[in-house]
């Protein structure tokens, strides 16, 4: 057994998730009504979810409470690079919608619950964040559980013995232990999760909202493959594709079929651990990146707002488009922390062009017709972005800092 376990652990995580997702696939053709063959899917994304929150806690307190002088510099460009690659995903997705305009059929009906305003989506973050700590790790909101454990390490930092922070550090790597053992189960969770979705989707999708879905997949890959690599290589000044691949194969393929930035964070920290960045500092900018660095969830509010503009005959001046982009580039922010992520801000951003609720809630049903390919691009694009900016933000400091930086040759295959 433990030859067995010995010789899975040691062959290529990628070419295992291939092989899954290519037999999920095949299955899901062949045998869609064996629901059990998705059940594995399940399974694996509810145990990222379950130990990620924790992760996310031990992982961050114990790099507060041990943290050294010297990589501050880096939390404040990766947080630019979050911002910043979020607003340029909006303006790539107007420019998609004028280039590409599309228009929706507003038949059908939803009975979620919009917030009201910009304002309404701040202060609902902001009363999160001062929630009960424990409450928050139960719920997964890692806004909140970010602003807790950082709380946590100060405290830690100015009162604890050595001693204690050792513990904390032993907490840490045990979680990260359990965290590689479920990680090592990724090819049969992706071979579960791609049966679900071939099993379930169907072509029918793909021919009512055809045009729809072509606009928001072609905004979310050039983003991909243009406009973050773009960033990337105007920070460190080299060619980033090595970095950008690797980053959309390692966490995009897993976050593809998972729909879940907060089962892929243990996905993401595992490869910046591979890629040699330190813990210290991707322990914290992995969670806030799933937390702020929303390229897709901009991409979708964007596009679906315009899209209803385009549907009942609304002219938008370009000013407007920019007020639009930082409108979309906020509430992205905080779409974490909203009830069924970006696809409930879409009234918040219509309103802008003064669409009645009643128009743009059923502009939020389409979304939910259209979220099985929506959210996977959208959850893709979000996840590979966090571990992309976590490694230039921290290539760019040490070449800042004169430091020797081998990029991808730090990789380990």
């Amino acid at each position: 057994m433990n030859n067995i376990v010995k010789k899975w652990t040691q062959s290529s995580l990628i070419l295992k998730i291939v092989i899954g997702l290519v037999i999920g696939a095949i299955l899901g053709i062949a045998v869609p009504n064996w629901k059990i063959i998705g059940f594995p899917g399940k399974i694996f994304v509810s145990a990222l979810k379950a130990i990620a929150p924790i992760l996310v806690f031990v992982l961050v307190t114990s790099a507060i409470s041990k943290a050294r002088t010297g990589i501050g510099s880096r939390f404040k460009t990766v947080i630019i690079l979050y911002l910043f690659s979020t607003f340029l995903s909006a303006m790539v997705a107007i420019i998609g919608s004028y280039i590409f305009p599309v228009t929706i059929h507003l038949t059908a009906a939803s009975t979620a619950t919009a917030p009201g305003g910009l304002d309404e989506v701040i202060r609902d973050m902001i009363l999160m964040i001062f929630s009960n700590p424990i409450e928050l790790l139960s719920q997964g909101q890692y806004l909140g559980i970010l602003f807790w454990s950082i709380v946590f390490g100060i405290a830690l930092k100015m009162v604890a013995s050595d001693t204690t922070k050792d513990v904390i550090t032993d907490l840490a790597d045990a979680v990260t232990a359990i965290v590689r053992g479920i990680i090592q189960c990724a090819p049969i969770g992706i071979m579960g999760l791609v049966f679900t979705s071939v099993s379930e989707s169907g072509i029918g999708i793909f021919t009512q909202y055809g045009q729809l879905i072509l606009l928001l997949v072609g905004c979310i890959a050039f983003v991909a493959f243009v406009t973050d690599p773009l960033v990337s290589a105007v920070a460190l000044r080299r060619n980033p594709y090595p970095l950008v691949l690797t980053c959309l194969r390692e966490s995009g393929i897993t976050a593809f079929f998972s729909r879940s930035s907060a089962a892929n964070i243990p996905v993401n920290m595992q490869l910046c651990e591979r890629l040699g960045l330190d813990r210290d500092f991707f322990s914290i900018s992995i969670p806030l990146g799933a937390t702020i660095n929303m390229e897709g969830a901009a991409v979708t509010i964007t596009v679906m707002t315009l899209a209803v503009c385009h549907t009942i005959g609304i002219s938008v001046p370009l000013p407007i488009t920019i007020v639009l982009c930082i409108i979309s580039t906020i509430g992205a922010c905080g779409a974490s922390g909203v009830a069924g992520g970006s696809l409930l801000l879409i009234p918040m951003a219509c309103s802008l062009f003064g669409i009645s609720a009643d128009v743009s809630m059923q502009a939020v049903a389409v979304g939910f017709i259209i979220g099985v390919i929506q959210d996977s691009c959208e959850t893709a694009i979000n996840s590979a972005g966090d571990a992309l900016f976590s490694a230039t933000a921290e290539y760019h400091d040490r070449m800042k800092n004169g430091e020797p930086v081998n990029f991808l040759g730090e990789f380990k295959k």
